[in-house]
């Protein structure tokens, strides 16, 4: 379980020339989290996990790791390990001195190495005949395990991880994910993981970091990203999403009352709590995830429904999406469970249900 603040960034800025990297960063990580850094290349999120790691130092603000401030404190004398990308590896040690490499260089006493390293073996769930052997030796997923266990046997107190399986074929990345998240329950460490991967992002994490252009969005926890984005980047960011252009015709402490073509309500009333806070009136956006509109039957009722017509169909495995467009040519997309027979085709006319519980309005940019 998440307990004290173990990370604490505070207005952290850093300019590489002309180019704002990051633009007042604060963010606070607690003693046992698993943190997601998300954002499209370029954002920053690895700019910050290397300002974390020591890597690199910012022109401005703070940063502070278990009670400690670490600026111009180096990398070598942070509580902190990390996993990099291409893992960084040595080819010409064996697996056992590629793990006990960090304690060596703090000329730890070989047989407490010797003892860590099994201990590190029997963690990670690795052979003790890969002990002898090269880091070319083994395969893909072996190496990421041992990558891991040389960056948690020194006992950091926040594991960094930069995209470490991005580079591994889906199924192996499957395995790894299940792993990884095995480790950070059995060891308790603070995780801050920096990945392109939506999905790893919802799997892994106790929360997660949307960050656009060196500033944070949005933080919390994966069903709050998901089906309470701050704004339409963050919307369609993680996950695909339909979002309806809507106006509000009032807004009050009773919800807000919406209309848009195409949309046919019972009633148009939004309750409070669907509702994105400091939202007015006029122009904004209705959100509903594909897989919770639902077909209807002839005249079933529904609290939003609208008429589609199917465009498109792509199978899932366990899901069939398809692409519909609405009367004014907006589109709109649904998913099913999948089914040995379709249950439409492209062009079939359909009209689709939503309840109100599983919609979100907001404007479509969150307020600087």
């Amino acid at each position: 379980m998440a307990g004290e603040t173990i990370l604490e960034i505070r207005d952290l800025r850093k300019n590489f020339g002309a180019y704002q990297a990051l633009k007042g960063v604060s963010l606070s990580v607690a003693q046992g989290e698993f943190i997601a850094l998300v954002g499209p290349s370029g954002c920053g999120k690895t700019t910050l996990l290397k300002h974390i790691a020591g890597f690199e130092e910012p022109d401005s603000g703070s940063l502070v790791i278990d009670g400690q401030a670490m600026l111009g404190v180096p990398a070598a004398a942070r509580p902190t390990s990390m996993v990099f990308q291409k893992l960084a590896l040595f080819p010409h040690m064996t697996v056992a001195d590629n793990i006990g490499f960090p304690l060596k260089l703090r000329k730890v006493d070989p047989a407490i190495i010797a003892k860590r390293v099994d201990e590190m073996i029997d963690l990670m769930q690795l052979k003790r005949e890969y002990l002898t052997r090269f880091p070319r030796q083994l395969s893909g997923g072996e190496q990421q395990r041992v990558a891991l266990a040389r960056s948690m046997i020194s006992e950091p107190k926040l594991l960094l991880l930069d995209e470490p399986l991005s580079a591994l074929d889906v199924k192996l990345k499957k395995v790894l994910q299940a792993e990884l998240k095995r480790l950070h329950r059995s060891v308790g460490v603070t995780f801050v993981h920096v990945t392109h991967d939506l999905e790893e992002a919802i799997m892994l994490a106790d929360r997660i970091c949307v960050m656009r252009a060196g500033e944070i969005l949005q933080v919390g926890g994966p069903n709050d990203i998901y089906y309470r984005p701050a704004d339409s980047f963050v919307a369609g960011f993680i996950g695909d999403t339909n979002l309806i252009p809507v106006n509000i015709r009032s807004n009050d402490a009773g919800g807000a009352v919406i209309e848009a073509p195409g949309l046919q309500a019972a009633d148009p009333r939004v309750p409070a709590n669907y509702v994105a806070p400091g939202l007015g009136t006029g122009p904004a956006l209705l959100m509903v995830r594909p897989e919770l509109l639902t077909p209807l039957v002839a005249r079933e009722a529904a609290e939003f429904s609208v008429d589609v017509t199917i465009t498109e169909i792509f199978c899932k495995g366990g899901t069939v999406q398809f692409r519909s467009s609405m009367a004014d040519g907006s589109p709109l997309i649904f998913e099913l469970p999948g089914a040995s027979q379709q249950p439409a085709e492209i062009g079939d006319n359909l009209r689709l249900g939503f309840p109100k519980r599983d919609i979100y309005l907001f404007r479509e940019k969150a307020a600087a």
